[in-house]
């Protein structure tokens, strides 16, 4: 009996060493849907071939990671004075792809992966084809997160609408401004229980707890003239 107690704890041990590796960004403050920011200056529109929604999901215990990209159907950035002071975007949700790099089981398909997502289960497309993320501020970040995109300069905020629910986030990101041309780049974590989307988190049933509820998400955005 001790034997079997010692192997229980050991393997509680790595679960939950595993469960704390499975994600490699920072989980974003969340809040109350907020006042959008105001469009000034010059308004950039977003530059939808070249910016693109990285996703990755895990089950628990970082297992059988699967990961992706979204596109970015349109947008805008607002300059003033050199700096992003409003903007928004918005993704197209029936461009989600599986990276067939991520389902090596042998009896899994990208494909069908894609169209669970696609399912009233998570983001409903059907009902809800698009969602969207609006700057409600944007302010100087003194000292960037371990985990936050290489060269975050930034503290973003903003409401993301996901399957027809907002819920504003906050996050460090890279805020660039050259002639022209403007971009925000960003790695962050949210809860996708959070927007209603609670397919796999039943805690009663141990297949579904052990899918995760993180998703995290990289956006990188580009707009120019």
């Amino acid at each position: 009996m001790k034997k079997i107690s010692v192997i229980a704890l050991v393997g509680v041990s790595l679960l939950t060493a595993s469960c704390n590796k499975e994600k490699s960004a920072e989980s974003a403050a969340t809040s109350t849907e907020k006042t959008v920011a105001e469009s000034k200056g010059e308004v950039l529109a977003v530059d939808n071939a070249t910016s693109v929604v990285n996703w990755k999901a895990f089950h628990k215990g970082g297992m059988a990671p699967r990961w992706g990209t979204l596109s970015v159907k349109s947008g805008d950035l607002s300059v003033e004075n050199g700096q992003v002071t409003a903007g928004n975007f918005t993704i197209d949700m029936n461009s989600i792809k599986v990276n067939p790099a991520s389902v090596t089981e042998k009896d899994k398909k990208p494909e069908e992966l894609e169209t669970h997502l696609k399912s009233a289960d998570f983001f409903d497309v059907a009902k809800n084809p698009t969602s969207d993320f609006k700057i409600t501020s944007v302010t100087d970040l003194a000292e960037a997160p371990k985990d936050a995109v290489a060269g975050a300069n930034k503290t973003v905020s903003g409401n993301l609408t996901l399957s027809g629910k907002t819920v504003n986030v906050t996050f460090p990101a890279k805020v660039d401004v050259v002639e022209n041309s403007a971009s925000v780049q960003a790695k962050f974590t949210v809860n996708r229980a959070d927007w209603g989307i609670k397919f796999g988190t039943s805690e009663a049933d141990p297949a579904e707890w052990m899918i995760s509820k993180d998703i995290e998400i990289a956006i990188d955005v580009k707009a120019k003239k």
